[in-house]
């Protein structure tokens, strides 16, 4: 197997085992959210690729989906991950901006954005893009850390010398942004992270 992916796959297990040291599972937690969001089925579509946590839980699970990203660089660490683990077939890339996505209106069947929401300068312009290019009748499942999850992320990230921004927006105020949008909502918590599911089923969404 080509060295370079070798090299990046033991960095993302290392990343796996900073997290799992000081008390989160990253992949228990991941496995939580699929479990929350279920039945999951139709066209999916993952806001925020990062560096292909929930992307890798998801095809190794047997979904396949389309994951954005503004950042090329943190997907090319993503591919090569998936590369890595022969999971190519089930995971299309492409980088763009979740505030105006290429995609046309009512595209996709469900739509997942974790642990990104706290990065999110914008998040109701990128929610009104989800809802856009959503079907009637999907459904959106936007999770992130908790309080707890944050502060927990903050002392890693303090222990590596770094600092964690967060946003001011949380899971609630999209919860209570998606009820104004028509959308029944389902609320879910593990102790490091809050999720919303969020379904239509109107025939029209605005």
């Amino acid at each position: 197997m080509d060295d370079a992916l070798t090299e990046n796959y033991k960095k993302y297990i290392e990343r796996l085992t900073v997290f799992e040291s000081f008390g989160y599972d990253l992949t228990q937690e991941r496995d939580a959210v699929i479990e929350q969001a279920q039945p999951i089925k139709g066209s999916i579509l993952e806001i925020g690729t990062g560096k292909g946590y929930f992307a890798i839980a998801l095809a190794q699970q047997g979904y396949r989906l389309t994951s954005v990203d503004v950042s090329e660089e943190e997907q090319r660490f993503a591919k090569m991950n998936i590369e890595y683990l022969n999971l190519q077939g089930f995971v299309e890339f492409q980088v763009s901006d979740a505030r105006c996505l290429t995609f046309p209106d009512n595209s996709f069947d469900m739509v997942f954005s974790v642990n990104v929401l706290h990065h999110l300068e914008q998040p109701y312009e990128v929610m009104d893009e989800i809802i856009r290019v959503l079907r009637c009748g999907g459904k959106i499942v936007v999770s992130d850390f908790s309080r707890k999850g944050m502060d927990l992320v903050a002392k890693i990230h303090r222990s590596e010398g770094r600092n964690h921004l967060e946003g001011e927006a949380v899971v609630d105020h999209i919860a209570d942004y998606l009820k104004k949008k028509k959308f029944s909502i389902q609320k879910h918590r593990t102790v490091f992270q809050e999720t919303v599911v969020a379904h239509h089923s109107d025939v029209e969404k605005r």
